[in-house]
C-alpha cells in the first residue's frame, strides 16, 4: 500500500454525531497493541501479533501515515480506519485504487460506530479527491465485514482465494464533485 499523494495530511479532525477521526497520538499506544494483539479482531486477517513483540516495536507515539484515522469515542481510542492506495502486489481490480481498511476493539463492536466513522472517512476523501473509486476487500465469511461493505455502497467486482479462504473485493463508484 502507498500514500494516498497529493493530499494535505492531517487534515482537521473530522467529528461525526458520536465520533472523532484523528492522527494517532502517544496516549492511543496500549489500545493499538490491543487491537493488533487481539484474536478477535484479527479471526479473518491472518491472526494476531504477539503482545510482547508489539510491546517491544510499537513507538511511544504510535506511526501517523496520510490516510490513518484513530477512530475516537469520547476521548479514547476504539478503533482505526486506513484509506490507502493499493499496489500492483494486490487484486487487479484494485491496483490503483484506494483500499479502505478498518479495525476496531471488540468492545465497541455492534453499535454502529463502524459505519458511522467508515462513512465520515468516505465523505472525507470525496472532498479531497473527488472522482476517485475506492476498493474494500474482506473474505465473504466475515459476514459483519460484508453487512458493512454493503452500507457503504460497495458491490462485489471479484471474488478470489487467498490466505485459505473465499475473499470478496468491492468497489465503490466515485463521487463526482458537484458544480
Amino acid at each position: 500500500m502507498t500514500a494516498l499523494g497529493p493530499v494535505a495530511w492531517p487534515p482537521a479532525r473530522i467529528r461525526t454525531e458520536r465520533l472523532v477521526l484523528r492522527e494517532p497520538e502517544a496516549q492511543d499506544r496500549a489500545a493499538f497493541i490491543e487491537l493488533l494483539a487481539s484474536p478477535e479482531v484479527h479471526t479473518y486477517l491472518g491472526g494476531p501479533r504477539p503482545r510482547d513483540e508489539l510491546e517491544r516495536e510499537l513507538p511511544e507515539v504510535p506511526e501517523r501515515w496520510p490516510g490513518s484515522f484513530v477512530v475516537d469515542l469520547d476521548g479514547a481510542m476504539i478503533g482505526q480506519i486506513l484509506l490507502r492506495r493499493a499496489s500492483e502486489h494486490h487484486r487487479p481490480a484494485a491496483a490503483g485504487k484506494v483500499d479502505l481498511g478498518y479495525l476496531f476493539l471488540p468492545r465497541a463492536w455492534g453499535f454502529g460506530y463502524a459505519t458511522e466513522s467508515c462513512a465520515a472517512a468516505l465523505d472525507w476523501f470525496d472532498g479531497v479527491l473527488p472522482g476517485e473509486p475506492v476498493v474494500l476487500a474482506t473474505q465473504t465469511a466475515n459476514v459483519c465485514s460484508m453487512r458493512l461493505a454493503a452500507k457503504l455502497g460497495f458491490t462485489e467486482a471479484e471474488r478470489f482465494r487467498a490466505w485459505d479462504a473465499e475473499q470478496w473485493l468491492g468497489v465503490r463508484p466515485p463521487v463526482m464533485p458537484c458544480d
